[in-house]
């Protein structure tokens, strides 16, 4: 499920990459052609539905990252639990309290 949503991440950043060159920056850019008042062919509002599209994308981008973040945290939680070490540790403390018990019976 990580690699799934880290996978959309990157098409989704690539899409906000391809949408900001098209946009109009200060000096005009792809978009200045389209977002003209008087278009021939084409909707009058480009330069809107442009920016309203770069700000739903910038949105799903950090949706896409808290949810890989969650996603990821359990992962590893999950394997920090079941790592063989983990059970060699638990393995190690219950054999030295087992061998402690006693010396502190005989005291």
């Amino acid at each position: 499920m990580y690699t799934f949503l880290t996978i959309l991440i990157v098409i989704v950043a690539i899409l906000l990459t391809l949408l900001v060159l098209v946009q109009n920056s200060k000096g005009g850019g792809l978009a200045s052609g389209f977002a003209s008042g008087n278009q021939v062919m084409g909707a009058p509002r480009t330069a809107d539905f442009l920016e309203k599209t770069s700000w739903t994308l910038i949105a799903i981008i950090v949706v896409l990252s808290i949810l890989a973040v969650g996603i990821s945290k359990g992962q590893s939680d999950q394997r920090v639990t079941n790592s063989a070490i983990t059970e060699q540790v638990e393995e190690a403390a219950s054999a030295m309290e087992s061998s402690a018990m006693p010396a502190a019976e005989q005291e």
